[in-house]
């Protein structure tokens, strides 16, 4: 059922964005209704928290062509202009919350330096000003 769920997804980036947003960011914990009724909230717990951990590798493993062309295919699922969702990022840094609770440093400083580099390359072929929204 979960695998079924994850390949509806078409992005590896897209599947690390859902299963982060079924952790609970005041405990860690992962949570989906639908599994834990199936199997428990431990299990359920336990599997989201691998499927985490394995998505975050996968992205990890990838060259950042294929990372680029990954996070393209992300951002083309949105009906917002994509200069606005670029420009929010490098606002506030959202991305920084998809990083696995397990991930050891030199994987954290490797997906932000790839994320980051991605994240200024789409921001220049997109043209994307940023504003200072106090002015």
């Amino acid at each position: 059922m979960w695998r079924h769920t994850l390949a509806q997804i078409p992005s590896t980036f897209g599947k690390l964005v859902y299963i982060s947003s079924l952790r609970d960011t005041n405990t860690g914990r992962y949570e989906h209704h639908g599994l834990s009724q199936i199997f428990g909230e431990e299990e359920t717990h336990a599997a989201l928290r691998e499927s985490h951990q394995r998505t975050f590798a996968e992205w990890l493993s990838y060259d950042l062509a294929r990372q680029k062309a990954d996070l393209e295919l992300y951002l083309s699922s949105f009906q917002v202009d994509k200069r606005t969702i670029l420009s929010t990022w490098i606002r506030l840094t959202p991305y920084r919350n998809l990083l696995p609770a397990e991930a050891g440093e030199p994987e954290r400083k490797l997906y932000l330096a790839d994320f980051e580099a991605i994240l200024e390359l789409l921001k220049n072929e997109h043209d994307v000003v940023l504003t200072d929204p106090d002015a």
